[in-house]
């Protein structure tokens, strides 16, 4: 009974501290597939699936930005709540205004916790 006792003593604190590092093994946001067009004089349409280890509200991919070489930012999906139960999940942005010239953009994704860092995909615009 003791030993048990002793045993359970020294996991406790072991499962406090694993407990307050849980949002960080989520990991980063990955984009993991882009798709586009052009929808006329509107802009483009990005359909941008993302992965993340959503844990709840104090670590979730909270967007995705769709930015040039020089990352300047063209445009911003914001997701508005965490999808632990929905991965990878797809969300589009319409209208997004890309310049003359610039040949291919890349869409990266933000989480609450790591910012970026994740995978970077690129997209050629044709």
């Amino acid at each position: 009974m003791r030993r048990f006792v002793i045993i359970r003593c020294a996991l406790l604190p072991l499962l406090v501290i694993l407990a307050l590092f849980e949002p960080v093994l989520a990991g980063e946001a990955d984009v993991v597939k882009v798709e586009g067009y052009k929808e006329g004089d509107r802009g483009w349409r990005f359909n941008v699936t993302v992965r993340h280890d959503d844990t709840g509200w104090d670590h979730y991919a909270n967007r995705w930005e769709v930015i040039t070489e020089d990352e300047t930012i063209l445009a911003t999906r914001v997701l508005h709540h965490p999808h632990e139960n929905e991965q990878p999940f797809t969300r589009s942005l319409s209208g997004v205004k890309i310049p003359k010239g610039v040949k291919k953009v890349f869409i990266r994704a933000h989480d609450s916790v790591h910012g970026y860092g994740g995978q970077v995909k690129p997209f050629v615009v044709e």
